[in-house]
């Protein structure tokens, strides 16, 4: 986690903080052979150097980006539960719970959509 100690510590709602935490920690602790790193002040993973997923905030919610090939792979299952979407990012709403197996979905979509990338993004 301490590769993301500086952009946590830079998020001001504590709540927001704590859940921001809680969803990258369950990141690593369930895909354990993605690389956490920071790049433009998001936290995100990647996979034989090729980007899976990233995460950001605003005021209202946490954003997921699994790449516009990832949104549209779940669009349906993310209306489904209620996020909103655009073509590159699904919002999480800061008062909703965090559908973790949609988002183990997305990661696996990506890991395996992208085994063989050899660039850093689709």
């Amino acid at each position: 986690m301490e590769v993301f100690a500086e952009f946590l510590d830079h998020i001001e709602n504590p709540q927001h903080r704590e859940r921001m935490e809680e969803v990258l920690s369950w990141v690593m602790k369930k895909f354990p052979s993605l690389s956490p790193t920071l790049k433009w002040n998001q936290p995100m993973f990647t996979d034989h150097g090729t980007y899976i997923i990233g995460f950001s905030i605003s005021k209202k919610h946490m954003a997921v980006s699994p790449e516009q090939t990832g949104v549209a792979h779940f669009s349906d299952e993310i209306s489904k539960v209620g996020y909103d979407q655009t073509k590159e990012i699904v919002r999480i709403p800061w008062d909703r719970p965090v559908e973790y197996s949609l988002l183990e979905k997305m990661i696996e979509f990506n890991m395996m959509d992208k085994a063989t990338c050899t660039t850093f993004w689709r």
